[in-house]
């Protein structure tokens, strides 16, 4: 079969998954519709491997393929077609997305085992994927947008799944909103882009922009820039990240598959897909590498004081997303890509690890009530500490040569570059501190009642069921989690899903070792064959300094969160009181939900209060509607009077309406 063929497969088996579970689940038995959304998953990755195997069979200039199916729409003068564009770059995206999406959906089936929303959760999370399926292989603008907009239809519906419980609902729409503006974005960067090239394609578009755009030009700079701003939501960046945290309401498995492989990888995607564009636009890319380098920052200084461990996570996300942001603004693609494969791995590991230590705390997620389960839990603990060395890029873990090859491209390009490769490391130093913060608060120390009962043999449940941000106490019925609590060490399928991310969390990075192999380069060159940034000749001495500087800032963030929460558990108490002003600020989240509401949420509801006041309620209801009506009662009210039922009233009308046309006549002669 072509790659092609393998490409409209791998959409084919996650959509249908999601219709077979959601219109049979009352049909199926136990709890096959889990094993038949992971089937279908599974299958999207064969596909993927065999859309990969039939492009190397192609040389490098003819590893771009699309496939149409028919028209999808055809209208003054724009021709769409049902199109997939198979190249390696949507091949690399198709890999991460179905492969890590398999091992996740794997974990749900026994995490998700005791919810009531079982088939549900399953069909969802398979339209996720294939919506996000659907985003890297769109062959053209309108599918792209599409898969986009699935895709936070998508993330509504895991966000909010446990629908009962307050704070899920509001993460969801929330995450929604956020998004849909982006989403504005995304389609207005379309109409600007379109209005030139005059096609929807997107190697049309590419092909023909260097020749209709003038390098810095205001329409190239205007359409890249509102690309961005989908990009900045989708996968948050400030100052549209605040819907990130809050998405931890959804269950663990969908932080990871959110945070790991799907949505907020989708912004990265964007910009490199774009890169034909976005070489045309310099300051659009200056925006990009800017607010990726400041959201880096701003993320690792608020996941350090995070108590909820997901959120934690979360942050570390958005940290990291900041990371491949900046590579792929800066022309660092090949770099920028990679780290986002192995940041599936290690973030994807990490969420499965918080997931098995929430079911041991019986569905607790606060790192103030954690403490010493390295014994009770051994497994999620070595899981946990891989994920954790490569996220904080400790070598030879995954993330080491990824990271550090974004910020050796990011030096390279010099001049006010420098300030982001120093900001990139002090994000590094962060990063490790704040992730062994977490290691060593819920693995170390004294263990607490739930550890100390789990190493007797019993897994802790709670006598009354709580929301885990609220305290407020919950059932067990429909919308809400369900009773049982699963952990990797009583769960074969959660041991081989974390298993397995962790031999990607420690081998990934092998796959390419910065300035001494190339397979990921090379692979992807195609996609970037007319770039003029893909290719940067580096200094020897700047490669080996950023790889001792960064790792000598990771042992040292390692070392200090030792320090501080294994040998000296009093002084973050004591740093608090005498850095109060400051650990507000990291606590608030650097006020940006705050300065959201104040700026943009309240004038909001200000301006709709008003209008549904004034404008709607005395123009809309009392002229319009109102006087639409007022004018219908009256004149059915006058036809009534007319109908007297007497002869004589009758003939009288007659003979004045025959007389008024014979009048009006008789004027016009």
């Amino acid at each position: 079969m072509s790659a092609t063929t393998f490409g409209w497969l791998a959409l084919l088996f996650p959509l249908a998954g999601c219709l077979t579970t959601a219109l049979l689940f009352r049909r199926l038995p136990g709890r096959s519709a889990g094993v038949i959304a992971t089937a279908a998953i599974f299958l999207a990755f064969l596909a993927s491997i065999g859309a990969l195997v039939a492009i190397l069979g192609r040389s490098g200039s003819q590893r771009e393929l699309v496939s149409s199916l028919w028209n999808y729409a055809v209208t003054a003068g724009v021709n769409v077609r049902m199109s997939i564009l198979i190249d390696p770059l949507s091949i690399f995206m198709m890999l991460v997305v179905s492969g890590v999406s398999t091992l996740i959906h794997l974990y749900s089936i026994p995490y998700m085992d005791s919810d009531r929303g079982f088939a549900r959760y399953f069909s969802y999370l398979n339209f996720f994927v294939f919506s996000m399926l659907l985003l890297v292989a769109a062959g053209n603008f309108i599918l792209l947008i599409v898969g986009w907009a699935f895709v936070g239809a998508a993330s509504y519906f895991l966000i909010s799944f446990w629908y009962r419980r307050r704070t899920a609902t509001q993460a969801g729409i929330k995450a929604f909103v956020i998004n849909v503006f982006g989403d504005v974005g995304l389609v207005l960067g379309t109409f600007f882009i379109f209005r030139h090239t005059g096609t929807m394609e997107l190697l049309g578009s590419f092909h023909v922009a260097p020749h209709v755009f003038a390098k810095g030009s205001a329409d190239v700079t205007a359409g890249c820039i509102l690309l961005l701003i989908g990009a900045f939501a989708k996968s948050a960046q400030i100052p549209l990240h605040t819907w990130l945290p809050d998405a931890m309401e959804g269950p663990t498995p969908v932080s990871a598959l959110i945070h790991a492989a799907t949505m907020v990888t989708a912004g990265v995607y964007l910009i490199a897909r774009m890169h034909t564009l976005f070489e045309l636009a310099p300051a659009a890319q200056d925006v990009g590498a800017i607010v990726g380098a400041l959201t880096l920052f701003v993320a690792g200084t608020i996941g350090l004081v995070q108590t909820d461990i997901k959120r934690v996570i979360a942050y570390s996300t958005m940290s990291q997303i900041g990371y491949m942001i900046m590579g792929v603004s800066v022309g660092a693609y090949a770099a920028g890509l990679f780290h986002l494969m192995t940041h599936a791995f290690f973030k994807a590991l990490l969420f499965m690890a918080a997931g098995s230590i929430i079911g041991a705390m019986a569905g607790e997620q606060s790192l103030e009530k954690m403490g010493g389960f390295r014994r009770a839990l051994p497994f999620t603990y070595g899981c946990f500490l891989i994920g954790g060395l490569a996220l904080s890029g400790v070598p030879p873990f995954s993330g080491f040569f990824s990271k550090d090859e974004i910020l050796l491209v990011t030096a390279e390009r010099g001049d006010w570059h420098w300030a982001l490769y120093v900001i990139g490391y002090i994000g590094a130093l962060l990063t490790a501190l704040y992730t062994f913060r977490m290691i060593f608060r819920a693995f170390h120390g004294k263990p607490v009642a739930e550890a100390r009962e789990l190493e007797s043999g019993h897994l802790h449940h709670a006598d009354v069921p709580r929301n885990p941000a609220t305290g407020e106490q919950e059932d067990t019925d429909v919308g809400f989690p369900g009773p049982a609590h699963a952990i990797a060490e009583r769960s074969g399928a959660m041991r081989v899903a974390m298993g397995l991310l962790a031999l990607g969390a420690i081998g990934a990075g092998l796959l390419q070792i910065p300035r001494t192999d190339f397979v990921i380069d090379d692979f992807l060159a195609p996609s970037f064959a007319g770039s003029k940034l893909y290719t940067i000749h580096e200094h020897t001495s700047t490669l080996a300094a950023g790889l001792v500087i960064g790792t000598l800032l990771s042992l040292s963030g390692i070392a200090l969160a030792y320090y501080i929460w294994v040998r000296r558990p009093t002084l973050p108490a004591i740093a608090r009181e005498r850095a109060g002003a400051l650990y507000t600020l990291l606590h608030r989240k650097w006020y940006f939900d705050e300065a959201i509401e104040a700026l943009i949420v309240r004038p909001a509801a200000i301006a709709g209060s008003f209008a549904r006041q004034s404008f709607e309620r005395v123009v809309i209801e009392g002229a319009i509607v109102g006087g639409a009506q007022t004018l219908a009662g009256a004149s059915s009210a006058l036809v009534r009077a007319l109908q007297s039922g007497l002869l004589r009233a009758y003939a009288t009308m007659l003979a004045l309406g025959a007389a008024a046309v014979t009048l009006y006549f008789l004027l016009r002669a």
